[in-house]
């Protein structure tokens, strides 16, 4: 994989797989830019590693469901890092709760975030990627989008959105050299997997085939070749990460 002198935007990128994505993008030789919601420090940290990998970078603190913002971060990243090649679209939160406790805000904060937000960055950078006529973008979903979980009404249905707009995307853009995919995730070793108790996790890993958990690392990997010219015959899919869980 060679993303020397390319550019990606991944959002949400201060910890766990966002974090991950961003590093391995590094790695491979590509400059990053990112955003943060609340993750000063972390974001900070992360920026520090990019520069000893010796990598271009911008970040800053954005809102991805205010577009002002978005269309802002996006314009500067180009402006700064020279273009736009790929995105991720990572940014995301849950606020699980059955349906009769949900309230409207806890179903709009989520939409808000993992739908919209998708919606606005790939709105932002698409104009860019048409007229390069290259580009590549990858949407982090879940199999909560696939599979639907209970107690997760909201998650499920942003996760399933961010579906099937991959695919309406890959077909409205795929004339322009530019693909869009989804890599939908089951488990991985995040802050918020590792907070979870023995006994849950014990049950949780029953239901997994493999009968672990995913790492960042891998993940990380994943996306770097759905990202890459290695994958550049694969647009509209939605790639299952998951250990086997929804099979």
């Amino acid at each position: 994989m060679d993303f020397n002198g390319r550019t990606a935007i991944v959002t949400g990128a201060a910890r766990g797989i966002g974090r991950a994505i961003a590093l391995e993008l590094g790695r491979q030789g590509c400059k990053v830019a990112f955003n943060y919601s609340r993750s000063a420090e972390q974001a900070d940290s992360l920026a520090e590693e990019l520069a000893a990998l010796g990598r271009a970078h911008y970040y800053c603190r954005a809102d991805v469901a205010d577009y002002a913002a978005v269309e802002c971060m996006v314009k500067t990243a180009r402006d700064k890092l020279g273009s736009v090649d790929y995105l991720v679209n990572n940014a995301g939160i849950n606020a699980d709760k059955l349906i009769l406790r949900m309230t409207e805000a806890e179903w709009d904060s989520v939409m808000d975030t993992n739908l919209k937000g998708a919606f606005h960055f790939s709105k932002a950078v698409a104009g860019i990627m048409m007229r390069a006529r290259f580009g590549s973008i990858l949407n982090i979903t879940s199999v909560s989008g696939v599979a639907g979980m209970a107690g997760q009404a909201n998650y499920s249905a942003s996760k399933a959105g961010m579906i099937g707009l991959t695919k309406a995307l890959a077909r409205e853009l795929a004339g322009r050299n530019i693909t869009v995919n989804a890599l939908a995730l089951g488990f991985v070793e995040t802050e918020m997997v590792r907070a979870f108790n023995d006994e849950y996790k014990t049950k949780l890993l029953q239901g997994i085939p493999l009968g672990r958990f995913g790492n960042v690392r891998e993940v990380g990997r994943m996306a770097a070749f759905l990202l890459s010219a290695d994958a550049g015959y694969i647009t509209g899919q939605v790639i299952q990460a998951d250990g086997g869980i929804a099979i």
